[in-house]
């Protein structure tokens, strides 16, 4: 499914349908351009969840934790990944948990240690303010999130 993204905020307005759909966990694989909204629509789920502090991609740490009184929120950046490997440095197991919703940009650079997952999104830079977003599912979960989201 493919929707257009016409502002900044209507790309949170779409992370809060994400996390809606998910009900609170699972993965979800970001891709797209560098600018083309991936940590944008992670402030949205994050601020759709009760997160009011700041949301930035954690590039140089590959892994920020939010931790929510009803939720765990693990936002990956894998961008300066140079081998899927430095995962396991990471501890990257521990982070896929029941309970947990982890996003992941750019986890093409992950391929092999990942999980699969339950979203696949792929962002795409329209004009200067516009996204389109595709969606596509990787499992059940993934199916009924899918369902969710407003058309």
């Amino acid at each position: 499914m493919s929707w257009v993204l016409n502002s900044e905020r209507a790309t949170e307005q779409f992370g809060g349908h994400l996390v809606d759909g998910l009900e609170g966990s699972g993965i979800v694989f970001l891709k797209g351009d560098l600018g083309a909204g991936k940590t944008t629509l992670c402030r949205g789920v994050l601020r759709s969840l009760g997160y009011n502090g700041a949301v930035k991609s954690p590039t140089f740490t590959l892994v920020e934790p939010y931790e929510l009184p009803q939720h765990s929120v693990y936002h990956f950046d894998l961008y300066r990944l140079s081998d899927p490997d430095e995962l396991n440095y990471l501890g990257v197991d521990e982070y896929f948990t029941s309970r947990a919703l982890c996003l992941i940009e750019w986890s093409e650079k992950g391929i092999g240690l990942l999980p699969k997952p339950d979203l696949e999104i792929e962002m795409r830079v329209i004009g200067d303010t516009s996204r389109q977003v595709s969606v596509q599912s990787g499992s059940d979960k993934g199916e009924r999130a899918l369902a969710r989201l407003p058309t």
